[in-house]
């Protein structure tokens, strides 16, 4: 279904048309909306009309910002209005607006669905109370599963806690251990009653649509939670709303069979939004959990920073520009991004744009090989620097990769690099840095191996691991992916890179620029002026950059193959699959995958390979979806789904965290 005719609809709006619908009429909601997008037409007064039949047409005018923001802007003419069928289906067919500028909702990063992550809110401002971190570890035990077992204790207790008088229940609901209270040590709550009240609600209304699933997760279902995240943001939890409303835009995704929907994603939106409403719901989160409305920035006092590379930014939600990443005389990272609505076209054109910062002559390209002394900086917790009216910015000569500090990043061990870039896995958080994404960027030397599937095959110098390079955007429009392929013919090429490791994977590396290795002979050979390295974003490979065959060494050694992958190999994708299967087709789907295959198929392999935590933990899932206890006249007695939502929770923040340890563990 497009919809680029309609115009954005905010959230609250489309959340009071469906409220004001008859139960019969709610019923008829779905099929309504599936013909909408098809029959609008533009009006002449920049007016949208949408017709259904010969006496009823829907007109929707959006306000000076281009999107329906009151519920005058859409009207209909047929007598039932505006309780009617017609109008709350173009609303439903809309694309939702943003609700407001928060943090973790901003277009800036390597998109998946929507770019930023918030992150999961299971980390260590609640105090991990339940002993579920004993049974989580199982008969494994080790590393992986301990990590994982903090996050899941965290998680899981945040949940207790935020879900009213429920919250003692979890362990006779079938989530392993008791949960105690949210005391403990910790940042001193700063959370008003409203915002609790307003987290809770949300936390309920998440709880029902994962419980439905995308079969069942209408427009009524995602009515509902709009509403609740509308609330969360009157309250001041823009954080939260922002999640909610990615996971509203997935559970559409996937019902449209949209093709850049992927279960995965939403079902890592749902683990974020429930996560993050249980953590605050508990009344013991603080002011980070929260969010912002706007992006705060402090004095950094003056600065002088060296560029690193540009990356491309290009967001599903149709936002594009540039990112430009710099790097400061004491080694911290910072970035300087242009990032607004144009999609592709202005990814690809931001690459040469001015810089806005402090009256600075310079264009991206210059300044990804320059640098800048800035006087009176604003910096931002993740490093993007601001352009406010004091910020004066000078530029300066760039350095080369080989100088210093720079050159300090390709010095450091890989394995040390990749575990400061990612965090050690035991809270799912990743480094820190200037990267939207959460990940520092990384710096190695590495051989070029050979190309295998539609990744690059290299190895680390000095016998170091063996990595996968694969395109930090695969749009074709892109270079990425074509200046890879460029470098995979010439196995046995040294090359300079820094890129981002990717934490769904193992040993891999989103590279962002290259450049020649200091003193190697098989070498790339870059014009002066590209100052030793070519961003892969938007510079374009050439042959004239790559040693002659004279000068290649000769065969490297067997055929490419890809070695061990320990993330792949781990029996773990049985857990992913049951998650999703929840996800897509609710608590029924799983408790029918609990009922209709033997447990012991699941539960099984995992205890062999030590994940004793998951078994446990994918058994509580599949016992307490098929939950279901009824009275004596077969009506149910607790059609709750906060059980099932907790015991789904503290499954995939425990798999979360799992499969962070392993893909650390890859990087050895």
């Amino acid at each position: 279904m497009s919809t680029e005719v309609l115009p954005p609809v905010a959230p609250e709006v489309l959340a009071d048309a469906v409220e004001q619908l008859s139960a019969r009429l709610r019923k008829k909601l779905d099929a309504a909306i599936a013909d909408c997008a098809a029959r609008a037409a533009p009006g002449a007064d920049g007016s949208v009309d949408v017709p259904f039949g010969e006496d009823a047409v829907v007109t929707l005018r959006p306000g000076p910002s281009g999107t329906v923001t009151d519920a005058a802007h859409a009207v209909c003419t047929c007598l039932l209005a505006p309780r009617c069928l017609h109008r709350a289906a173009v609303l439903g067919a809309a694309p939702i607006a943003d609700g407001g500028e928060a943090e973790s909702g901003e277009p800036h990063g390597e998109p998946r669905g929507e770019p930023a992550r918030g992150g999961d809110g299971s980390g260590d401002q609640v105090p991990a109370m339940s002993p579920v971190s004993g049974m989580a570890v199982g008969s494994g035990g080790g590393r992986t599963e301990s990590a994982a077992a903090a996050a899941t204790a965290s998680a899981v207790s945040a949940g207790a806690a935020g879900t009213g008088g429920s919250g003692g229940a979890v362990g006779s609901r079938g989530v392993p251990g008791g949960v105690g209270g949210a005391a403990g040590e910790g940042p001193a709550p700063v959370l008003t009653v409203a915002q609790v009240r307003a987290a809770s609600a949300l936390w309920d209304a998440s709880a029902e649509a994962l419980s439905a699933g995308v079969t069942a997760g209408g427009a009524v279902v995602q009515a509902e939670l709009l509403r609740a995240a509308h609330t969360a943001r009157l309250a001041g939890l823009p954080r939260a709303e922002a999640a909610a409303l990615r996971v509203v835009r997935g559970l559409r995704a996937a019902r449209e069979r949209s093709n850049g929907q992927r279960l995965s994603e939403l079902a890592g939106a749902f683990r974020e939004l429930l996560a993050g409403a249980a953590l605050l719901a508990s009344g013991s989160a603080g002011a980070v959990a929260a969010g912002t409305s706007r992006r705060a920035y402090e004095q950094g006092g003056s600065l002088r920073v060296y560029g690193l590379c540009r990356e491309p930014v290009l967001s599903a939600t149709g936002y594009g520009g540039v990112a430009t990443h710099l790097l400061g005389a004491e080694g911290s990272f910072f970035s300087v991004s242009d990032v607004r609505p144009g999609g592709l076209a202005r990814a690809k054109g931001a690459g040469s744009a001015s810089v806005a910062l402090g009256g600075a002559v310079l264009d991206h390209a210059g300044l990804a090989r320059g640098g800048l002394r800035i006087v009176g900086a604003t910096v931002s917790a993740d490093g993007r620097l601001g352009a406010g009216r004091g910020v004066s910015a000078t530029p300066v000569r760039g350095v080369d990769w080989s100088e210093e500090p720079v050159a300090a990043l390709f010095a450091r061990p890989v394995r040390e690099a990749m575990v400061s870039a990612l965090g050690d896995g035991t809270d799912g958080s990743g480094g820190s840095g200037a990267d939207p994404s959460g990940a520092a960027l990384l710096g190695c030397d590495v051989e070029v191996v050979g190309a295998v599937g539609d990744h690059l095959v290299v190895r680390v110098v000095d016998r170091g691991p063996v990595l996968r390079l694969r395109p930090a955007h695969p749009h074709p429009e892109l270079p990425h992916a074509a200046n890879l392929r460029r470098i995979a013919e010439h196995p046995g090429l040294v090359v300079r890179v820094l890129g981002r490791p990717d934490p769904e994977r193992a040993a891999t590396l989103r590279p962002l620029a290259v450049g020649p290795v200091p003193g190697a002979s098989c070498t790339l050979r870059l014009p002066e002026e590209w100052l030793g390295r070519a961003d892969l974003g938007y510079d374009r490979l050439q042959g004239s950059h790559f040693p002659s065959a004279a000068e290649r060494p000769g065969p490297v050694g067997p055929p490419v193959a890809d070695g061990p992958d320990p993330l792949a190999d781990a029996p773990l994708w049985r857990v992913r699959r049951l998650l999703e299967t929840g996800v897509a087709g609710g608590r029924r789907a799983v408790a029918e995958a609990g009922r209709c295959t033997d447990t012991a198929a699941l539960v099984a392999p995992l205890r062999r390979a030590g994940l004793g935590g998951a078994a446990r933990l994918a058994e509580a899932l599949t016992a307490e979806a098929d939950r279901r206890p009824r009275d004596a006249f077969g009506r149910l007695t607790d059609a709750s789904a906060d059980g099932y939502a907790r015991a789904w929770l503290a499954s995939a923040v425990h798999l979360a965290a799992a499969e962070r340890s392993l893909v650390v563990a890859s990087w050895s």
